[in-house]
């Protein structure tokens, strides 16, 4: 195996190269496959990885998954425990002539009968023309990529080179892998100064991130503390982890579908807590209010016609209120859609409309149902024949408003739920009043 700029033999183990010095996470990152933590379902006997390195073989992948989960760690190992050289770019600090580069190398290793495995490292910042240069590459064998990725790939990468790449998913550390990372940490450092419910906080604190961690532990051993900290106390000397939250990618749109099918499937809590995670994580809070505005009309409607007013009522009073005292009403709101009764007949009206009037659009309404301003529309019939409803005794004339080319269609279905049970009775009524007319 060679290093990326020459070639040096690498040591059979990477710990063999990782200085004492170096920070903890380094320290204790890996040396084999079987030490990754949290990642089983990837790395074990039965495992895609566990598969592909049993058999000697690598095939291009991309591995999606959080920050501090090992893709990094994993791209080495697999290079080491394959025998294959290991190249390592970052789309955060190349370009195209690095990647030349890195290509040309590897050119050169295959002739010498050598392997690459080519990582790379935030691959989704790469654009379209950049991935599309990988391709020939792989195609022909030159390397085998391996890119990390905290983006969804279905988004972040184009049809062509995921087509040509098997997409692996890590987890999130839980909190049993946290707990098995930082005793690691303890058996190299010694024990940290925490209290049973103070380490519980800083495993939850991590929020899945193994380095994150691991460099929590680190500022915590540097202090030399003595006395055992307790939550509080560890509260006030390390900062929580920032919720991992992109507005325009990926964590913006799982937490908003969450909370659409939280307010869709009536659980009030849940809604909450989602709502609670995209505002407590920056997210603008006229953005959660528009949702809810439309999830108002589409998802409850008639149902209950007070959630959209709700809604608007939330959206007024928060920019009145402003931050954070406005933030009650978008709560408000969200409990209100929660509980309120749902229908989406008004959303399934609309779309049946739309494709009708698109189909039929040109068709005339019948004449007895338009105005007759001037003396010519009346002579061709504009108006003739037109019942005012209001001079009939139920109010409800029965005519039909019909082109005479097009049956009467049926658009808006109530539901047996909320405001919509009385609105059904109504239309059942009027149909039935339509049929004795006839």
């Amino acid at each position: 195996m060679t290093d990326l700029f020459g070639d040096d033999p690498i040591p059979e183990t990477l710990r063999e190269v990782i200085r004492l010095d170096a920070p903890l996470a380094d320290r204790l990152r890996p040396a084999e496959l079987v030490e990754v933590i949290g990642q089983d379902h990837l790395t074990g006997p039965e495992g895609a990885i566990g598969r592909m390195v049993a058999a000697g073989k690598l095939s291009s992948m991309i591995l999606w998954g959080p920050p501090g989960t090992g893709k990094t760690t994993i791209a080495r190992l697999l290079a080491q425990s394959v025998g294959m050289r290991f190249e390592s770019v970052s789309a955060v600090f190349s370009g195209v002539a690095d990647l030349k580069k890195a290509f040309a190398a590897a050119d050169k290793a295959a002739e010498a009968g050598q392997r690459t495995l080519l990582f790379v490292d935030e691959i989704h910042r790469f654009n379209r023309a950049q991935q599309d240069g990988f391709l020939p590459f792989v195609e022909r064998g030159t390397v085998t990529l391996v890119g990390a990725t905290t983006e969804n790939p279905s988004f972040a990468l184009n049809a062509a080179l995921l087509s040509r790449a098997q997409v692996l998913i890590l987890q999130r550390l839980d909190h049993e892998s946290l707990a098995e990372l930082l005793a690691r940490a303890e058996a190299l450092e010694g024990p940290l100064p925490l209290t049973d419910t103070a380490r519980d906080a800083l495993l939850a604190s991590a929020d899945g991130d193994g380095r994150f961690l691991l460099n929590q532990a680190e500022t915590l051993y540097n202090a030399k503390i003595g006395t055992p900290l307790d939550p509080a106390a560890l509260g006030q000397f390390l900062q929580r982890r920032v919720a991992v939250y992109d507005k325009d990618r990926d964590g913006h749109y799982n937490l908003i579908s969450a909370l659409h099918k939280s307010l869709r499937g009536s659980d009030p809590q849940a809604a909450l807590y989602y709502m609670a995670r995209m505002l407590t994580a920056g997210e603008e809070p006229l953005y959660v209010l528009r949702r809810l505005v439309r999830f108002a009309s589409e998802d409850v409607g008639l149902a209950d016609p007070q959630a959209l007013i709700q809604c608007l009522a939330a959206k007024d009073a928060y920019e009145f209120l402003g931050s954070p005292e406005g933030e009650l009403a978008i709560v408000q709101a969200c409990l209100y859609l929660a509980t309120a009764p749902k229908s989406n007949a008004a959303y399934a009206a609309q779309k049946a409309a739309f494709k009708s009037a698109r189909e039929t659009g040109s068709l005339m309404p019948p004449a007895n149902i338009l105005n007759a301003p001037t003396k010519l529309m009346k002579d061709i019939g504009y108006g003739e024949g037109y019942s005012y409803d209001h001079n009939t005794d139920e109010g409800f004339s029965g005519d039909n408003y019909w082109p005479e080319e097009m049956k009467p269609q049926s658009y808006y279905e109530p539901v047996e739920r909320g405001f919509e049970r009385k609105v059904r009775e109504r239309m059942e009524y009027w149909d039935r009043l339509r049929q004795e007319r006839k």
